[in-house]
């Protein structure tokens, strides 16, 4: 299919030009899960699972403890903050209400 592209105005030159893209970037995801396809049938068809070649990229948990709290609410003892991440409200109405960070720490 020869396209005569001397015969075009810049506007239909545009229009092919983002037609080619992504008329390409469809058969490129076409090839892409035709190759998954067939990765995922010799991994099977050699007894194994995905994860047991590839590792379990991913879905790896981060190991760690929880943070122990650095700020306690004097109004209600059972809230607290580590420091980490954004203000509780608690701590920010403690801080316009003339309290100090030092007078909040645990």
């Amino acid at each position: 299919m020869a396209v005569d592209i001397k015969n075009l105005n810049h506007n239909q030159l545009n229009d092919l030009i983002t037609k080619a893209q992504s008329r390409q970037t469809e058969l490129r995801k076409d090839k892409v899960v035709k190759l998954r396809e067939k990765i995922h049938a010799l991994i099977k068809a050699e007894g194994f699972v995905f994860d047991d070649v590839f590792g379990a990229r991913g879905k790896v948990k981060r190991v760690g403890g929880t943070v122990a709290p650095k700020y306690r609410n004097p109004a209600s003892p059972e809230q607290t903050w580590s420091g980490r991440g954004k203000r509780p409200r608690w701590f920010n109405e403690a801080l316009k209400a003339g309290k100090k960070e030092k007078d909040l720490l645990v």
